[in-house]
């Protein structure tokens, strides 16, 4: 990858060599054009292939290079909102379709999985929502209550249960969501660009889109040693969208987010924590999560950016977190760290656009990037080849509003994280001694 140390850490170490891409050099045409190598492009330009779709897939670094090839891997299903909000926010229809959409997604992620044989680490046995505290509990008994009435298959564990699951006392309790699973995230992406590239489409990465002209008949986009010309246009960069399309970005909030990975653990601790192999994420407002990867390390994450101060913030509160969970990690070392960036939306709802004629984008994922990806990059492939129609979609078409005061807000993300995690650290180092 043509990025710095902390850019895929433990994934980009473990995942499956890519499928070898060229640079584009020339003039191609193409039924879709799609930019971006991610979830949404990749899932979008497969299933166009298999129905037999001319595809290209420009992508300015490499495959997976964005938020797909960073995030911590927890394959969830519908949004961080809670059912009866994602409802309300949205509306009907649409709010009833996006919800079964996303219910369903982890369903159809690890389908192609296993349909197309990805070696990407794939283990659908759940995740869990852990409760901090009497708020948090709260916050999942309603989600479980909702959830139920849709007939999900969720279960609310109580804090014996919860300590069982993970391996630690510290939570009151935890929502077991079977729908949901882990992934490694860069070797499930790459694998969507093995599998679209075996149906027939083309991928190119060192190919940022420089200029998009109308053609009227088709549109042209201008890259530096070349051009694709194609009727249709999938933009699929989400939070790493380049100027080309720069009401896109101003619309989206950067919420950074890191990991980092321990040692392999030894059989008797793997088996101590988490041992149904879930991956977890908490109630707190400045989150943790953690999952297993298939080597035993264990993939600890919040948010914040591992760059200047923050790198050494960050680092130290993860140390002492995970201490505090998890007592025997007492001498807890990290093989890998990373980080990268979440477009977050003004109400945690992705958005869909179109761009301009036969231009479509799916962007704003919250945190929740992998199932409704691969989803939403499929539902645009059904639109594309006449499977649905605009009405049919799971979201309505918005108009882009930029945020205001955009570079506020993503500095309050960033140095907001570090205060926490700096005063975090400070208070467990404090209750380590007392």
């Amino acid at each position: 990858m043509n990025a710095h140390e902390r850019s895929h850490g433990l994934w980009q170490a473990s995942a499956p060599p890519a499928p070898a891409c060229e640079r584009l050099q020339g003039s191609v045409k193409a039924d879709v054009a799609i930019m971006g190598a991610g979830f949404t492009g990749l899932s979008a330009a497969l299933h166009l292939a298999q129905a037999g779709v001319r595809v290209v897939v420009l992508e300015g670094a490499q495959i997976g290079f964005g938020g797909s090839g960073r995030n911590v891997g927890l394959v969830n299903s519908g949004l961080w909102l809670e059912p009866e909000t994602l409802l309300k926010t949205v509306g009907s229809p649409y709010g009833d379709r996006l919800l079964h959409l996303l219910s369903g997604a982890p369903a159809a992620v690890y389908e192609l999985v296993a349909q197309h044989r990805m070696d990407c680490q794939a283990v659908q046995a759940g995740t869990l929502h852990c409760a901090v505290g009497a708020g948090g509990l709260r916050n999942i008994r309603e989600r479980w209550r909702q959830w139920q009435q849709l007939g999900a298959p969720v279960e609310l564990l109580d804090q014996i249960q919860a300590a069982e699951a993970t391996g630690t006392t510290a939570y009151a309790g935890a929502l077991l969501d079977r729908r949901a699973g882990t992934i490694q995230p860069l070797a499930y992406v790459r694998g969507l660009a093995r599998a679209a590239m075996q149906a027939g489409a083309r991928i190119y990465e060192q190919t940022a889109v420089r200029r998009v002209e109308d053609g009227r008949t088709h549109w042209v986009l201008q890259t530096e040693d070349g051009q694709v010309l194609a009727p249709w246009v999938i933009v699929a960069t989400n939070a790493y969208t380049s100027d080309v399309w720069p009401a896109l970005p101003a619309e989206l909030v950067r919420l950074p987010y890191f990991n980092v990975a321990t040692q392999p653990l030894d059989a008797a601790l793997r088996a101590q924590i988490l041992p149904g192999k879930q991956g977890v994420w908490d109630t707190r407002s400045v989150l943790s999560s953690y999952r297993f990867d298939q080597a035993g390390r264990l993939v600890f994450g919040s948010v914040g950016a591992l760059r200047d101060r923050g790198r050494s913030v960050h680092k130290a509160w993860a140390q002492r977190a995970l201490r505090q969970l998890f007592p025997a990690l007492k001498q807890v070392q990290f093989d890998y760290e990373w980080y990268g960036w979440i477009g977050m939306t003004s109400d945690a709802v992705p958005r869909l656009h179109q761009l301009g004629r036969q231009v479509w984008s799916f962007s704003g994922y919250n945190g929740r990037g992998i199932a409704p990806g691969t989803v939403f990059g499929r539902e645009l492939a059904n639109l594309i080849v006449g499977r649905s129609k605009v009405q049919d979609l799971p979201l309505p078409v918005s108009a882009l509003k930029p945020v205001s005061c955009k570079p506020l807000k993503e500095a309050g993300y960033e140095y907001g994280a570090q205060l926490a995690h700096f005063v975090g650290a400070r208070s467990l180092s404090g209750q380590r001694r007392s």
